[in-house]
C-alpha cells in the first residue's frame, strides 16, 4: 500500500479543568482580539460564562457570536465573518459541537470581502489549501461533544438549497484544542449518543479508507475500542466522569485519524441526507453506518475483522454496530426519524457528486447508494 502522511502544527490540551487554560493557550498564539463562536445555549451555560471570563483575563478584546446552527448555513457564516471583520479579530475560539467548530473554521478561512454582500455572495467556492499554504486565522477549539471536528482540517456549510460545500487543507485545522471532560457532563444523553456514534464512524471508515496511513489505521482502531467500551457507560450515567473521560479520548482519536485518512460512502451519504432533511449529523451517521459497513465488508479484507474485534465481534462488525446503536437508545431506522423514500431517491441521485462517496473503498453506483439508504430507511 502506498501512502502519504501529513503532519499538523497542532497542540492538544486534555484533562479535567483544562477549560481554565484557554486564555493561556490563546495568549500563547499571540491572539489579542478574540471572536468566540458558539450557540446561545452554550454561551449561557456555566462553562460558557467561565470561558468568557478566562479569555477576558488573558486578551484585550472578547466578542461572542452565538448564532451557530446545525449544518452551518451559509448565511450564518456570512454573519459570523462580518462580526469577525467588525471587531478586527485576530483569532477565533469555538465552543460547542461540530457545527461550532466548522463555523469557526469557515470564519478563519474566508478572506476579506468574500461574504461582504451577504449570503448571496456565499455561492462561490472557497479554494482548498495545501500543506504549503500559510495558516488560516488561528483557531482554538473547545469541544463539548464527540464530533471530532475540533481537530480536522476541513469544514462544510449548507446553502439554502441544502447543498453542502466547504474547503479543506492541513492549515485549516485548529491550532489548538482544549478538551475538558468536566465540560461534557452537561451534554445531554441523546447528543452524547449521536455524536459518540459519529466519532465511532470516523474510526470505522478511517480503518479501511484507501488513503489511510498506517498511523491513521492504528489510531482509528484505538478510537473504535475506546468508544465501544465507554459510550454505553456514558448513556447509563452521564455524570460518570471516568466514562466521559474515556469517551472524550475516543473522540480525540476519531479526529486525529481523519487527518490522514479519507471518508467514504457512509460519511458522504450522511452529509447529503443531513443537508436535505436537517437531521443531526450524528444521528444520520448512526443509522447509516451498519449498512455502509455491510456494503463495504467484502472489499476491505482483514480490516473488517480488525474493526469487528475492536467492537467485540470480529465476525460481524456491521451487526456489532447495529447492536451498539440500539444499546445507546437511538432509533433503528431512518423512517422513524421522518425520512421518506423520496428523500432516499433525491440523495441517491446526487451521490456521485459527493467526494466522499467517490472515494469509497468500493465503487458506489446510484443504485448502490439507494440500496444502502433504503436498508437504513427500513431496517
Amino acid at each position: 500500500m502506498s501512502w502519504t502522511h501529513t503532519g499538523y502544527a497542532q497542540r492538544i490540551h486534555f484533562g479535567p479543568g483544562a477549560l481554565d487554560r484557554v486564555g493561556e493557550v490563546c495568549a500563547g498564539l499571540r491572539m489579542r482580539r478574540v471572536l468566540v463562536v458558539t450557540t446561545a445555549g452554550r454561551r449561557a451555560s456555566d462553562a460558557g460564562r467561565r470561558l468568557v471570563e478566562v479569555l477576558e483575563a488573558a486578551v484585550e478584546v472578547v466578542s461572542v457570536f452565538d448564532g451557530a446552527r446545525s449544518h452551518v448555513p451559509a448565511e450564518v457564516v456570512a454573519a459570523a465573518v462580518q462580526r469577525r471583520q467588525g471587531v478586527r479579530a485576530d483569532g477565533v475560539v469555538s465552543f460547542g459541537g461540530g457545527s461550532c467548530a466548522d463555523l469557526a473554521k469557515a470564519v478563519c478561512d474566508v478572506g476579506e470581502g468574500t461574504f461582504a454582500e451577504g449570503p448571496a455572495a456565499a455561492d462561490e467556492e472557497v479554494p482548498a489549501r495545501t500543506y504549503a499554504d500559510g495558516p488560516a486565522l488561528p483557531h482554538v477549539s473547545v469541544p463539548t461533544t464527540y464530533s471530532g471536528a475540533e481537530l480536522t482540517p476541513f469544514y462544510g456549510m449548507t446553502d439554502a438549497d441544502g447543498r453542502k460545500r466547504g474547503s479543506s487543507g492541513p492549515t485549516l485545522a485548529p491550532r489548538a484544542a482544549v478538551y475538558d471532560p468536566v465540560v461534557t457532563l452537561g451534554t445531554p444523553v441523546r447528543v452524547s449518543a449521536e455524536t459518540g456514534m459519529n466519532a465511532l464512524a470516523h474510526g470505522v471508515e478511517c480503518a479501511y479508507a484507501p488513503t489511510r496511513t498506517p498511523e491513521a489505521e492504528a489510531i482509528a482502531l484505538a478510537c473504535i475500542g475506546r468508544i465501544a467500551g465507554a459510550l454505553p457507560a456514558v448513556v447509563d450515567d452521564p455524570y460518570d466522569l471516568a466514562a466521559r473521560t474515556v469517551m472524550l479520548e475516543g473522540a480525540v482519536l476519531g479526529g486525529r485519524c481523519l487527518q490522514n485518512a479519507g471518508m467514504g460512502v457512509h460519511h458522504g451519504l450522511s452529509q447529503l441526507l443531513g443537508g436535505r432533511t436537517g437531521l443531526s449529523h450524528g444521528l444520520v451517521n448512526a443509522l447509516i453506518l451498519p449498512h455502509a459497513m455491510a456494503f463495504n465488508h467484502d472489499a476491505v479484507g482483514d480490516a473488517a475483522r480488525r474493526i469487528g474485534a475492536a467492537l467485540g465481534d470480529p465476525d460481524d462488525p456491521a451487526g456489532a454496530l447495529a447492536r451498539l446503536r440500539a444499546r445507546v437508545g437511538l432509533p433503528a431506522t431512518l423512517a422513524e426519524c421522518g425520512v421518506t423514500a423520496e428523500d432516499v431517491d433525491a440523495v441517491a441521485s446526487v451521490s456521485p457528486e459527493n467526494g466522499n462517496v467517490a472515494n469509497n473503498v468500493r465503487p458506489v453506483s446510484v443504485a448502490d447508494a439507494r440500496a444502502i439508504l433504503t436498508a437504513a430507511l427500513e431496517g
